[in-house]
């Protein structure tokens, strides 16, 4: 048997504090200028929150008003939680986008806008779940989004935003699910919630709610605040920071990363969009039967207009040559920054929304399946 874990953290995280502001600060300027290039970083602690980075935009933004307003809706709003919007300072240094950066995406002189900066990204997909991603990181996103979901529902009122998940699974020596081993789930909690009510409640309206009867025995683990007590969360707990949480935005380990965050960061940065596209093409390849996995590297240049690399890999799965669906790839899709900006809408205010709960395997258009018969035809 093999095992494989993946975590998740609620949107109450420090990190995705983080995340979440310096998204929802993105969309605001997309709102009013889609055009914007963006890259907003966001350091939050003890009654404090940093914001910081680079824009170059025509639209005006209260950057502190859209920090507050994603503080709130998190749900820190106590100070007996940690934090509370209406009390922490705010300090923003906000710069204008590098001139030499600005020449080389917006074209140097000619029609294709090139690639926001030098990066590899990647994408993935399997058909392990109905979402076309590993499990483990599934169930972790789905675990971290029900305990948020359960707060703010009313449902167990007395737990905190903060809280992170865990999921291991048991793969069979084909490499097909078994079973889930174990589960972790550490939740803040009022002081007067006790342990015990908060693990009883918890394994019942957050465990049991998500996890599929069918995947669990007599032998799976639960841990549910393995050490206790946590009441002390949130960023005065711990201090957050914007791109922290990179496995936990993409494949939960599974599938390789390339190394760039992408919260904060307009579409024109390869590290958002380029994995994007990737996902979609890797989802669509799985989705049209001609392999059960499917990973994609991309590479990019500063200002080039087209990846310097494209490398496709189905794991011994595909129907046909990985070199086939290569080609397929090159022959129908635009891979420019401009041609999949436009493919996937990544002009529009989309993005807080992915903040939090993972990037991938939701209902974002990354996600659609309108070309798998591009490589239906392959087999045909």
């Amino acid at each position: 048997m093999r095992y494989f874990s993946s975590e998740s953290v609620t949107e109450g995280h420090p990190d995705k504090v983080s995340d979440i502001i310096a998204d929802s600060i993105l969309d605001a300027i997309l709102t009013k200028d889609p055009k914007a290039r963006v890259a907003v970083e966001v350091s939050v602690t003890t009654n404090f929150c940093f914001i910081y980075g680079e824009v170059k935009s025509k639209a005006e933004v209260n950057y502190i008003e859209v920090a507050k307003e994603a503080i709130k809706k998190i749900g820190y709003t106590d100070r007996a939680l940690g934090y509370d919007a209406d009390e922490v300072e705010f300090l923003v240094k906000i710069d204008k986008q590098s001139p030499d950066i600005s020449l080389g995406v917006d074209g140097n002189g000619t029609a294709l806008q090139g690639a926001g900066d030098q990066g590899i990204v990647f994408g993935y997909a399997s058909n392990e779940t109905k979402e076309y991603m590993p499990l483990a990181i599934t169930l972790a996103n789905k675990l971290a989004k029900r305990l948020s979901e359960v707060r703010k529902m009313g449902i167990l009122p007395d737990l905190g935003p903060d809280g992170k998940t865990q999921v291991t699974v048991e793969y069979d020596k084909n490499g097909k699910v078994n079973r889930i081993d174990a589960i972790v789930v550490s939740t803040q909690h009022r002081e007067h919630y006790l342990i015990d009510d908060v693990r009883r409640d918890v394994k019942k309206e957050v465990i049991d709610y998500i996890i599929p009867k069918h995947l669990v025995d007599k032998n799976t683990k639960y841990y549910i605040n393995p050490t206790g007590r946590f009441v002390m969360g949130g960023p005065e707990g711990d201090a957050g920071l914007t791109g922290r949480k990179l496995i936990v935005d993409t494949y939960g380990g599974y599938a390789k990363h390339g190394g760039g965050a992408m919260s904060g960061k307009d579409s024109s940065k390869v590290d958002r969009s380029g994995a994007y596209i990737a996902r979609y093409l890797a989802k669509n390849i799985v989705a049209s039967k001609i392999a059960s996995r499917c990973e994609i590297q991309l590479g990019f240049a500063i200002g080039v207009a087209y990846p310097v690399s494209l490398y496709v890999d189905t794991f011994g799965t595909g129907l046909v040559d990985d070199n086939i669906i290569t080609q397929a790839i090159w022959d129908n899709f635009d891979l420019s920054p401009r041609g999949f900006i436009d493919k996937l809408q990544l002009e529009a205010p989309v993005f807080k929304n992915t903040a939090a709960y993972g990037h991938f395997g939701r209902d974002f258009n990354w996600e659609k399946l309108d070309s798998i018969e591009v490589f239906q035809k392959l087999i045909k």
